[in-house]
């Protein structure tokens, strides 16, 4: 079976344009209005899949190359503040997949990898909150905050998401701690990495979270702790 690659049209090249634009326009708002309300002292920050699976060639070209060193800046932040962390890991239930329990692909990468009593979330499906405990662990320690990173942008970061916001939790997406592959969409229609993850950025964005990046959640952590 030969390969067939598709190269992007003018038309889908200005499309991916106005996207980035539009998601530019989310960050450069902000020194007219903040969208970060003041993050609470048990504000818990999600690490959605980030698993070497997602290394594999047959994902093609992903975005956001810099996602993951920006989870860890995250990271370190919250476990210098005290800040609750949760982590979310895949495991497939299909025999052979590159997200079974047995297989290299299902850890969590090195550089964002959990510390002691960092709990960790095992699922098997896109959303976070289906079949698991995450929704009561967070009730019993009382958050109502939410800042999600992790992998990928249109699949178990959007799914999770949506849910944490139908759910009544305050959520907070990480535009530049999130990140995902291109596709080709049914058409035979080819769509970059940056396409699908601007388009479903701007889906969340004021409906299900608010969408900042790392330095605007960094910002206001240093903010709430020299109120402190």
């Amino acid at each position: 079976m030969s390969v067939v690659y598709f190269l992007p049209t003018t038309s889908q090249r200005r499309t991916e344009k106005l996207i980035e634009r539009r998601v530019g326009e989310l960050h450069d708002n902000q020194t007219e209005k903040t969208r970060v309300n003041i993050l609470t002292e048990n504000v818990a920050l999600i690490v959605i899949d980030v698993q070497y699976a997602f290394e594999e060639h047959k994902w093609g070209k992903r975005n956001n190359p810099q996602a993951e060193g920006n989870i860890a800046r995250l990271l370190s932040a919250w476990r210098n503040s005290d800040r609750p962390v949760f982590y979310v890991r895949h495991l497939s239930l299909t025999p052979g997949s590159v997200f079974a329990l047995d297989a290299h692909g299902s850890q969590i990468k090195a550089e964002v990898a959990p510390i002691t009593d960092e709990p960790i979330i095992f699922k098997n499906v896109n959303s976070a909150f289906i079949g698991t405990t995450l929704e009561q662990q967070l009730h019993d320690r009382k958050i109502t905050q939410l800042v999600i990173v992790g992998l990928t942008t249109d699949h178990c970061v959007s799914t999770t998401t949506r849910m944490a916001g139908n759910l009544g939790f305050e959520v907070y997406l990480v535009s530049d701690g999130t990140a995902t592959f291109e596709r080709i969409g049914p058409s035979g229609k080819h769509h970059s990495a940056g396409e699908i993850h601007g388009v479903n950025l701007a889906s969340l964005h004021g409906e299900f979270a608010e969408v900042v990046c790392t330095d605007e959640i960094l910002a206001n952590l240093t903010v709430v702790a020299a109120e402190v």
